[in-house]
């Protein structure tokens, strides 16, 4: 695996002219010297590693290629990946030849390309695949294309703050499949691969095109099937308690159930095993070394005449490095690449409104202090559901009060756990009534009341000229049994209707610069920010308890999202039960506390709901957060860049994150805390790896005297720090 502490000196191949040897049909000649190892650290300098797609010399495959992740194809008598390598660590990914997707039309399943005829499956060598033959009823290549990558989200940047307004850029390879069976000569299948620029990470999906007179119903559908080395050889075991390839981490945009976090919220991910690899090691077959990839609960999708279906997409992100906190870089480098509406991370407040006057005093009050925008919270007057033209006139004058303040404003929306009716509630398949879903009763998406609350949506939207939605218990995953609801057909069809009515609304929203809190994994179509992971009633706690909670929070909650990917919560009034020690309000009477609580979150970069009727209550309140605000803007790149974890709030010692980003004058911001009732005073060796520093820095605490300090051999500096009872103190790297 990745040693991130060796010396970078490779020069990369490709920007000194060694790939191109020559050009047809914009594919490039492949050159063996492209099968060099890179050794420079792209978390690091990410730079150069551009996305290109090449031909054998031989004109026999096709290869994907960007100096970090190699995927080859052979062209005949089928398509089939033959190669797929991570080109830091030399790994393997592949052990055996597999079909490249599996579709299931009209109950049948046909394999998509593939080929036959591998009988050891530990390993495949090149010198066999000419014996290898293709499947008589399979789906078989037609042609292919190339192109640019392109957004899978048109995102409207606008004006938000956001530290990458830039989509990813990378090569898209489509591989065009038909099949002559009379029953499927008007179903064309296209195999798509996108790969990025500058990421180890390939983007894998499936169309299906029906150009036929007859609908015909589309089942399950796998976009990706994997024969991968196996992470381990059990003698016995069963596949669950086996461990999995960790050279490859896929996700898919197909995740939900509101864990916060996604590999509990994901759908789609499948290890099989693999009985015909009989030399496994596993006495039982039962090695789990295949990987598909296909949402579980959709079966049967009617594809009319004319019509296409895309399936789910899968991101596939190779990994060097066992070492948690380097695998959570990658997923979080490539969230911020991908998705850099993910970015965006506004200052806002949560608003509880009982009128419209105390919406204008809040706006007033964010203007006042250097805040971004203000978001009506549950509770509040706003029913974004009204459509009445005095509604939207209401909330239209409110929005330009607040725009003539520079402030963005919003509204909280909830969908999923409520009750409508027994016309327009999910019907459980068992008893064929209304009840079972995951919150207990809630709307069907596809009913008549789920598409009028999209359409409603949608309308305020575009009339008020609202800047922000917040959209509490979003689609969740429940399967309707009803055969009634216009947006479904019935059980089969269901989940998979219900996601892309959800998501065609964020896509419509982003589209637009709308900013989307959504409590659910939705960020790979549209969404920005997630809940960071919190218990509610834990606000009922003495604020003494908060403080530390929190910062758990934040740290638990950073290993797979970015800062600004998150919200935490800090209620200034009664919140879930508690007494006075547990409220803020009155603010200037538990001063210490309301700032502490701001610079634990923006000291980490997380944008906390601030919930209540106001910002401050006395001048000296004010100025307090005044210059939190103005602190958090001052160091706002370096605060909203990537995490590395410390030490875990714990309460008996310092605890602690330091922010890194190699691109900037100030590499590194490290946030330390004392929650003891004495002063401490601590030796910490502090890692700058991913700063990017490699010899001396400079280091000052807070605003004072900067001070040059030697980096050790594992990248390090020895800080010697005193921080005083129950407070926090901050380093400056540079």
């Amino acid at each position: 695996m990745f040693n991130s502490l060796r010396v970078i000196s490779l020069t990369i191949l490709f920007l000194s002219g060694e790939f191109a040897l020559s050009q047809q049909q914009d594919i490039i000649t492949w050159s063996k010297q492209n099968d060099q190892l890179t050794t420079t650290d792209w978390l690091i300098n990410p730079s150069g590693f551009k996305a290109a797609v090449f031909s054998s010399a031989d004109k026999k495959n096709i290869i994907l290629y960007n100096g970090l992740v190699k995927r080859t194809f052979l062209l005949s008598p089928n398509v089939v990946c033959t190669d797929y390598k991570n080109m830091v660590t030399g790994q393997q990914l592949l052990r055996a030849v597999m079909p490249e997707a599996l579709v299931t039309i009209n109950g049948t399943a046909y394999n998509v390309g593939g080929l036959n005829g591998q009988k050891e499956k530990a390993y495949l060598l090149p010198q066999w695949l000419p014996a290898f033959t293709k499947g008589e009823n399979d789906f078989q290549f037609s042609k292919y294309t190339i192109s640019e990558l392109k957004p899978f989200v048109q995102w409207k940047p606008g004006n938000w703050w956001a530290y990458n307004k830039k989509q990813a850029t990378g090569k898209l390879v489509s591989f065009i499949y038909k099949n002559n069976l009379a029953a499927l000569k008007d179903i064309m299948v296209k195999v798509h691969y996108a790969l990025y620029d500058n990421l180890p990470l390939i983007t894998k999906w499936i169309t299906i095109e029906n150009t036929g007179l007859a609908s015909v119903i589309i089942g399950r559908v796998k976009n990706e099937l994997l024969a991968v080395a196996e992470e381990e050889s059990a003698v016995v075991g069963s596949p669950d308690k086996m461990k999995k390839q960790q050279g490859i981490y896929v996700e898919t945009n197909y995740a939900f159930n509101n864990a916060m976090r996604y590999e509990i919220s994901d759908q789609t991910l499948h290890w099989k095993i693999d009985s015909t690899y009989t030399s496994q090691v596993n006495y039982d077959y039962n090695t789990p070394c295949i990987l598909e990839v296909y949402p579980d609960k959709v079966s049967g999708i009617e594809l009319q005449q004319g019509a296409s279906f895309t399936s789910v997409r899968s991101f596939e992100l190779l990994m060097d490095s066992y070492d948690r906190e380097r695998r959570g870089l990658f997923v979080r480098k490539m969230y911020t690449t991908i998705t850099p509406w993910t970015t965006a991370n506004p200052i806002f407040m949560h608003l509880v409104s009982n009128n419209d006057e105390e919406v204008k005093r809040a706006i007033d009050q964010c203007a006042a202090t250097g805040y971004e925008a203000v978001i009506l919270s549950f509770g509040s007057h706003l029913n974004m559901e009204d459509s009445s033209t005095v509604n939207i006139k209401k909330w239209k004058v409110l929005t330009e009060y607040a725009h003539q303040k520079n402030i963005k404003i919003g509204g909280y929306s909830l969908f999923s756990s409520r009750r409508i009716s027994d016309e327009d509630d999910v019907i459980n398949a068992v008893t064929g009534k209304p009840g079972g879903a995951f919150f207990g009763n809630a709307p069907c998406f596809g009913s008549k009341w789920g598409l009028a609350y999209r359409d409603k949506i949608k309308y305020f939207f575009s009339q008020t000229g609202f800047d922000i939605w917040e959209n509490d218990g979003p689609y969740p995953g429940d399967v309707c049994a009803s055969t009634t609801h216009p947006g479904h057909k019935g059980l089969d069809d269901s989940q998979w209707k219900q996601m892309e009515i959800q998501k065609d609304l964020y896509h419509w929203l982003s589209e637009r610069g709308v900013y989307i809190n959504a409590p659910d994994w939705y960020f790979l179509d549209g969404t920005n920010k997630i809940a960071i992971g919190y218990r509610e009633v834990n606000f009922s706690l003495p604020r003494e308890n908060q403080k530390i909670l929190n910062r758990q929070n934040i740290y638990d909650g950073t290993w797979e999202k970015t800062p600004s990917m998150s919200w935490g919560f800090v209620p200034l009034t009664r919140y879930q039960g508690g007494g006075p020690e547990a409220v803020l309000e009155p603010l200037s009477e538990h001063l210490t506390d309301y700032k502490q609580l701001m610079m634990q979150y923006y000291g980490a970069g997380v944008q906390a709901c601030y919930r209540g009727p106001r910002l401050y209550d006395t001048d000296t309140t004010k100025q307090t957060v005044i210059n939190v605000i103005n602190w958090y803007k001052k160091y706002r790149d370096i605060l909203n860049a990537d995490i590395v974890h410390l030490r875990r709030a714990d309460g008996r010692d310092w605890d602690g994150i330091l922010h890194v980003n190699p691109k900037l004058k100030i590499r590194g911001l490290l946030m330390l805390y004392n929650p003891l009732k004495e002063r401490i005073a601590r030796t910490i060796q502090v890692p700058l790896y991913y700063t990017g520093a490699s010899n001396t820095v400079m280091v000052s605490e807070k605003e004072g005297k900067k001070v040059p300090m030697k980096l050790n051999r594992k990248y390090e500096i020895e800080l010697s720090v005193n921080i005083q009872p129950e407070s926090y103190t901050w380093f400056v790297i540079e």
